[in-house]
């Protein structure tokens, strides 16, 4: 008995008991025991398969003899409700489509303020409160009116520093709350993102070091990619031969799945 991960693309009309259906009979004929099945769902394929511009994927992690494998190919050939599909060995690799990244040492926070020190925009007001009381002393002649001004003029830049400061902390709040949400890592989407075009050149290698690179982890595949979908060389990307050869692997299984294109589409 050997791990296997197998990867389905069924037809996107089909509904969910009639793919439990399938995947039941499918992994009758392997006589193995299922270890995880996750189903990602109706997505958008990169390019038409079989005419079909969407297909339904789930990932299954089974334990099956080797001679049972021709028998199984056999009849998920024969299912015409099966886009295509793919059998590798498994290497442990998350099922939902992550690559395995090495863990980052971030520096330590900063000691927060003591108590008995004001903050920065207090002392500025202060600083500021200071300089007017020492040019009223040296202006003594000038009429309590004007000094009423002065000290709610003082009052009203030091009111409005606080605000943009306050401003500016809350832009920044909801900036990263909102990129939370849109991280789908965060919410906690079963499978990868689908593949949206390739990112800028000196966002390919940003991010932590990748220990395991997933052939289904299209975000960071997309980084290894240029305009045109073709694999990156290693002397623009920085990498060991080891991992480009991985890289390879990868892009050219996740090629045939339709998780990314062979060929980039001129205008997309």
């Amino acid at each position: 008995m050997r791990p296997y991960e197998i990867v389905y693309i069924f037809d996107p009309a089909l509904e969910p008991g009639a793919v439990e259906e399938k995947l039941e009979a499918f992994h009758r004929v392997l006589g193995g025991e299922v270890a995880k099945i996750d189903h990602w769902g109706a997505r958008e394929l990169a390019y038409p398969i079989q005419r079909s511009r969407s297909g339904y994927y789930v990932v299954v992690r089974v334990s099956a003899r080797a001679d049972a494998l021709p028998e199984f190919e056999r009849i998920v050939k024969l299912d015409r409700e099966t886009l295509r599909y793919l059998v590798v060995l498994d290497d442990g690799l998350p099922t939902s489509g992550e690559s395995i990244l090495a863990a980052v040492h971030r520096p330590r926070d900063v000691a927060p303020e003591s108590e008995g020190e004001a903050a920065p925009e207090d002392r500025a007001a202060e600083d500021a409160g200071q300089e007017a009381g020492g040019a009223a002393q040296q202006g003594g002649e000038s009429d309590g009116a004007s000094e009423e001004g002065a000290g709610e003029g003082l009052d009203a830049d030091a009111e409005g520093g606080a605000d943009e400061a306050t401003d500016t902390e809350e832009k920044s709040t909801d900036a990263a709350v909102e990129a939370k949400h849109e991280s789908p890592r965060l919410q906690g989407r079963s499978g990868p993102p689908e593949y949206a075009g390739v990112r800028g050149r000196g966002r390919r290698r940003d991010g932590p070091p990748i220990v395991r690179l997933n052939y289904k982890d299209v975000a960071t595949l997309s980084r290894f990619l240029n305009d045109q979908g073709k694999i990156l060389p290693k002397r623009t990307t920085r990498v060991s031969a080891r991992f480009q050869r991985r890289l390879g692997t990868a892009v050219k299984r996740a090629r045939f799945l339709g998780l990314i294109p062979y060929v980039r589409e001129h205008g997309s």
